[in-house]
Formats: structure tokens, sequence, C-alpha cells
């Protein structure tokens, strides 16, 4: 089964073509990094509206790159939410009107289980049941994967989401957009224990997690450092910060392996990505004996080919839409409006 799919969540213009959610055929981006850039963050106006001037072009060169004919498509996925909501509307517009255009099954994928899904196109193997730590720009969670489609929400942040909370700190530690890869980098050089930062203690639900005040705590460290003309041991505190993110997450992921029996662990999202929290995520696994999969880092930012290996289970499952498809800025992983 050949799916067009569409991916315009954020500032990622994307059009792939996947075979039976396990095969990319080609996966087209268009990135627009360097002109938000300039801003400091994603502008959500622009990043509408370069959607807008790329997604046609990306489609045609999916089909292109595969030589394969508009009747050769068997269905049109697209990203319906959560997102920004000009952004996300271009890809579900277009998506309607390519699938109406061909007479083909319209099928609505949500953003982030197509980032779970991206361990599909990493590991042909990989199939549920499964825990995910889902680290993303906007997303923090802990999900239990069933089935292709069916999810159970164990655990999710109360405030910000981790990615945020690194994109933040970078920028205003002056680091260049997006930030999160930039204090990785700096990280690496960085001696964690120059800087104590907050870990989030387990609430009533000892899966959830908190980083507004960690947050805080590192932005604080840094007005308090200019207020008093101190240099800062920038490498540290990076390395620092990306050390309590990572000991907020990692041990709720190995309690949730331990209460469940689950031994087997996906990671997604952009901030899978983060060095840190690959490497104590594989150490924790390897100390239980737990497969570990994580998608290499060409999957683990938006992407389109995400969406249409996920799609290929929605479209198992009969989840379909028609023209009536609207988008979402926010909803939940289970298809609940929040």
């Amino acid at each position: 089964m050949n799916i067009l799919a569409v991916e315009s969540s954020c500032d990622e213009t994307a059009v792939a073509i996947v075979r039976d959610g396990r095969e990319v055929l080609t996966d087209c981006i268009a990135s627009q990094v360097a002109l938000h850039r300039i801003y400091g963050g994603v502008v959500p106006e622009i990043a509408s509206r370069k959607h807008i001037e790329a997604i046609y072009g990306l489609a045609d060169q999916a089909l292109s790159d595969t030589g394969l004919t508009r009747q050769e498509i068997d269905a049109v996925a697209v990203t319906y939410a959560p997102g920004l909501i000009g952004a996300v509307l271009v890809g579900v517009n277009f998506a309607k009107a390519a699938a109406l255009a061909m007479d083909k099954p319209l099928i609505p994928v949500h953003h982030i289980r197509g980032h779970i899904a991206a361990n599909y196109l990493a590991y042909p193997d990989l199939e549920p049941p499964f825990l995910c730590l889902v680290v993303s720009g906007g997303h923090t969670m802990i999900v239990e994967v069933t089935d292709y489609t069916e999810m159970r929400i164990l655990g999710t942040t109360l405030d910000d989401a981790a990615g945020e909370s690194f994109d933040k700190v970078a920028r205003v530690l002056g680091m260049p957009y997006p930030g999160g890869a930039a204090l990785d980098a700096a990280a690496r050089l960085g001696d964690e224990s120059r800087y104590e930062l907050p870990r989030s203690k387990p609430g009533a639900n000892p899966y959830d997690m908190s980083f507004s005040g960690l947050k805080t705590a590192a932005l604080n460290l840094i007005h308090h450092a200019e207020q008093v003309g101190e240099t800062l041991d920038i490498p540290s505190l990076c390395a620092a910060f990306s050390a309590a993110v990572s000991d907020t997450l990692v041990p709720r992921v190995v309690r949730a392996m331990e209460e469940t029996g689950c031994r087997k662990l996906a990671v997604a999202g952009g901030v899978a990505a983060n060095s840190r929290i690959r490497r104590d995520v594989l150490a924790a696994a390897e100390a239980m004996g737990a497969a570990v999969y994580m998608p290499p880092l060409s999957l683990c930012g938006d992407n389109a080919a995400m969406i249409g290996a996920q799609a290929f289970y929605e479209y198992r499952a009969g989840n379909l839409a028609d023209m009536s498809l609207n988008a979402y800025a926010t909803k939940s992983i289970l298809g609940e409006t929040l």
C-alpha cells in the first residue's frame, strides 16, 4: 500500500511516500530553520506562508523521486493535530484536496503517534506492545503502546515540555535556533557537577513530570550571573541542565518498565536526538535487560515518513476521514480534544 503523507505541524514542510507502513520510498523536506533563526524561534504566520509555498512542489517531487503515478497512490495521510494551527491547516487542506482529486482515502494522523511510528521505519521487527518515551518540543510523556492504534498514557509533563525547556534556556544563553541541538553540543564539553539544578519529584502519579521549576532555576542562574558580572561556564551549565532533564525522564521510564513488566522501550520525538538522554536510556535499559529502539537522528525531528508509517495502521483500523476533517492545535494522543 503506497501512502502519500503530509506533515506541516511546525516549521518543516514534508511530503513522503511510505509503503506498507515500513518502507520509505521518499521523504522530501523543506526546512525553514534558517528563516526562523533570524527571530530566535518559529514565527507562526511566516511558517504557514512558507508551507503554502513549498507543499505542492514537494508532492510533485515525491512522485518524481519514486516514479509512481497518481494512480499508484493508494491513500493520502496528513498530520491533523497538534501543532501551530495555521501550519496544520495548510497540510490538512492540501491533503483533503489531493485525496479528493485522486479519489483516494484520507487518513488523519496524530503528530505524536507519528513520532512513535518512526521506530517502525527504523526497526522492521518492532511490534506492540512496548513502552515509548516521547520527548519533543511540545510534548513529553510515557506511553504504553498496546497495539498500533491503541495506547495508554502512563505519565506526562504537568507544565513545560522537555524540548521547550531546552530551547528556552539555549535562547537565553544566546545560542542559535534550534537551541536544543546547540545546547546538546555545548553540554558535551562541560562538567555537569559544577552547577546544581533541581529535579522534579514524583507526585500523585509517579510517572508525571515537571520542567518549569528546572527551567526557572536555570534562567535565574543565568540572569543572576549577568547582574553581578559573573562569567558563566556555559558548557557546564548546559551539561547540568541536560543531566537534570535526563534524571527526570529516565527513572520514571525504569519504574514504568518494572511495574508493567514490559522489556521493550522505544524513544521518539525531536529531543530523542539529545546525546545525554540517549546515553542514559541505553544504560538503564541495558541494566534491566530491556531492548531499546531509538530512531536515527533523521527520523527524530518532524518528517512525513513517520506520518505515512502510522497512517498504514490507522487505515487498517478503519480510522479514516472525510472532507469535513479539521485541524487542531491541541488534541490528546488518544484522540480526545483538549
